[in-house]
């Protein structure tokens, strides 16, 4: 069968859950059957969000190819249980770099370079999927800002010379609108999305369905009034009202035959979906009969969103231990040794996650050393096992000026130096190690136990690395140096074998858990805390 391409779209205002909208739908597809593929197109010139800040723009999310992502990505894999790729996250940054090559190279042959047609081109050439390749049979493309955005615009003119390409059926458009209520007159108000479906049809574009996002509840008078002055079908009106649990999202859409319209639009044939799976997990998450305490000692706590897929592998460990995750944010510069008791104190398990910088590392130390000999169950990833080692290093090793050379170039101890083949000269954007690499466990080790594997592979995004001038001095004081690279080149993962559970990895994890799968180090630590 030919691909066949459904664009979700947002109007009035953004926030409104594009991406779990497209992602629910994703699963939905794949429950009937249907291999599915997700994009994410954003209107920003950055390249990628990998230099942007963590606080403004939330978490970087990376592929198994190494590629630095929106955090959509992750919920896309989170719902649709695939791995994505470069093609995944377009962004106008690459769109243009790309045409700026092409141009310098002359391969316009001399012509004017515009918007139309070489920027729609450009954007379409991604659209694009060879069936031949990867067997896919729909590609869910998620455009993010509003139709009424300026920097939308190419974009949405790069979807409507699609759809004529492609022609009927091969392709369609969902609007995910805004129905807002207002208290003071109790009254959903259409016009937004009204205005939204106008400024649509104005620049050449009809949604096929529209999902209306709403606080309350709404009747068949709303639904057919939306049909009605934005032409279409009153069952292509689909609600999509707040939720308890995130995970609720493609059971509540496949309630309002999300799936079935879309098949219906592209010409597919109706499925019955296998949801057994995904309906039990959801039925876990609303009979949760227990409550464990976690804290989330990072740099960026003022937007959870940096840490996003951390905070959802969390819960994914919760939902495998039938057990509510109660996370304590934890502002790493409020952590000293004269507050450390009274904040963390009072939590069952410790996680210290990943970020660039020096802001905030003493506090993340001292949490460290908080729970390493409090014998409190610790996880820490990425930054979080090299200030694992710094601390070890400082108050185990006693090389009290023990540092890593991110923070303290000069330091008389660099147990985290860079990686190889890089320097303080690079650029920051692409020069991290960056995508899956292997990983070989020690058996016998509570890493080992965990996985149930010896080999691994997990994503990575980082510059620096342990140190193996300090390798043996880490062993010798007690450390178990228990996941390396397989040429031994690389300390993927520690353990300290004095605690019940104190993992620490280079990696992240994070990147690969499912709510229906959670990831073994997540699932094991939050059995930790709890036993704790």
């Amino acid at each position: 069968m030919s691909v066949k391409y459904v664009f979700v779209t947002g109007g009035v205002v953004s926030g409104l859950g594009k991406g779990i909208t497209a992602a629910s739908l994703g699963r939905l597809l794949k429950a009937r059957g249907y291999k599915v593929t997700m994009q994410k197109f954003d209107p920003y010139l950055n390249i990628d969000p990998g230099t942007m800040n963590p606080i403004q723009h939330g978490e970087v999310f990376v592929t198994d190819d190494g590629t630095e992502t929106d955090l959509d990505l992750g919920h896309y894999e989170r719902f649709i249980d695939e791995s994505l790729n470069k093609n995944s996250n377009v962004t106008s940054g690459k769109v243009y770099w790309s045409i700026l090559q092409k141009e310098r190279r002359g391969d316009f042959g001399g012509h004017t370079v515009q918007v139309i047609p070489h920027v729609t081109n450009e954007i379409k050439s991604r659209f694009y999927r060879n069936n031949t390749d990867d067997d896919t049979h729909i590609a869910i493309i998620e455009v993010g800002g509003t139709v009424g955005d300026i920097e939308s615009q190419p974009f949405l003119e790069a979807i409507r010379q699609f759809q004529h390409e492609v022609g009927p059926q091969n392709s369609m458009i969902i609007l995910v609108s805004l129905l807002p209520y207002l208290k003071c007159s109790e009254e959903l108000k259409t016009k937004p999305t009204q205005a939204a479906v106008k400024t649509m049809q104005g620049l050449g574009l009809q949604p096929d369905v529209i999902v209306a996002r709403s606080e309350v509840d709404f009747d068949d008078e709303i639904r057919d009034k939306i049909a009605l002055f934005c032409n279409i079908p009153s069952c292509h009106v689909l609600k999509n009202l707040d939720l308890q649990f995130l995970y609720e999202a493609p059971l509540a859409m496949e309630k309002e035959n999300l799936a079935q319209a879309a098949c219906t639009c592209l010409g597919l044939e109706q499925r019955e979906p296998d949801l057994a799976d995904w309906k039990h997990m959801v039925d876990v998450l609303y009979n949760l009969d227990k409550t464990v305490k976690i804290a989330i000692v990072g740099k960026y706590t003022q937007l959870h969103d940096a840490y996003i897929s951390v905070v959802e592998a969390l819960k994914h460990g919760g939902i495998a231990a039938k057990t509510k995750v109660d996370i304590k944010w934890v502002d790493s510069e409020t952590v000293t040794d004269e507050t450390v008791d009274g904040i963390l104190g009072d939590v069952s398990g410790i996680l210290v996650p990943g970020g660039f910088g020096d802001r905030g590392i003493p506090g993340m130390i001292t949490a460290i050393r908080y729970a390493r000999e409090k014998k409190v169950p610790f996880l820490g990833l990425c930054l979080g096992m090299q200030l694992s080692i710094v601390e070890f290093a400082r108050n185990v090793l006693g090389l009290h000026d023990a540092d890593s050379i991110e923070f303290n170039p000069d330091t008389a101890h660099p147990v985290i130096a860079f990686l190889p083949d890089h320097s303080k000269d690079d650029d920051l954007g692409g020069t991290l190690r960056l995508g899956a690499y292997p990983c070989v466990l020690e058996e016998g080790t509570l890493a080992y136990r965990l996985y149930g594997s010896k080999d691994i592979s997990e994503r990575h995004r980082h510059r620096f690395e342990v140190n193996n001038d300090y390798r043996d001095a880490l062993m010798n004081g007690g450390l178990r140096l228990c996941g390396l690279s397989p040429d031994n080149r690389i300390v993927e993962m520690i353990e300290n074998p004095d605690s019940p559970f104190f993992i620490a990895t280079q990696a992240h994890p994070e990147l690969k858990s499912r709510p229906n799968r959670p990831h073994p180090l997540f699932a094991g630590f939050v059995a930790a805390a709890l036993e704790h």
